[in-house]
């Protein structure tokens, strides 16, 4: 099966040597997301939730650049600087993955990328 790179400016670039996503055969893979503007390259402001809205809003475009919808999506990564954002971050989660949401693993991580408060990647598959 041939690989594919996945890229889009509707997303950040990549801030070091992988790519946004990867398409082999109908599986997409994503590189995690941080809250970074794809405008800027810089973090956004605000808290977790401001962040936790731009990494899904990042995520949807490279899904989409890649010709998959959110509905593809059947496994989710997501990284937290503290597990004290669980709630705020599932709220934000949840407004986007609102019917059969994806299998998920959440963790709290040492230290994210910038001094981001969360990250997300995923796995799609065109169904």
């Amino acid at each position: 099966m041939a690989r594919q790179v996945v890229q889009t400016s509707a997303a950040p670039a990549a801030i070091g040597p992988y790519s946004q996503a990867i398409l082999v055969g109908d599986t997409l893979y994503t590189s995690g997301q941080i809250a970074l503007d794809p405008a800027t390259g810089q973090l956004v402001e605000g808290d977790v939730r401001a962040q936790a809205s731009r990494v899904l809003q990042s995520l949807r475009a490279v899904v989409e650049a890649a010709g998959f919808a959110m509905t593809d999506v059947v496994k989710t990564t997501i990284f937290l600087a503290s597990m004290d954002d669980f709630a705020a971050v599932n709220e934000i989660y949840g407004s986007v993955f609102t019917a059969d949401p994806p299998a998920r693993s959440t963790a709290q991580a040492g230290a994210l990328p910038r001094g981001a408060l969360v990250e997300i990647d995923a796995v799609a598959v065109r169904q």
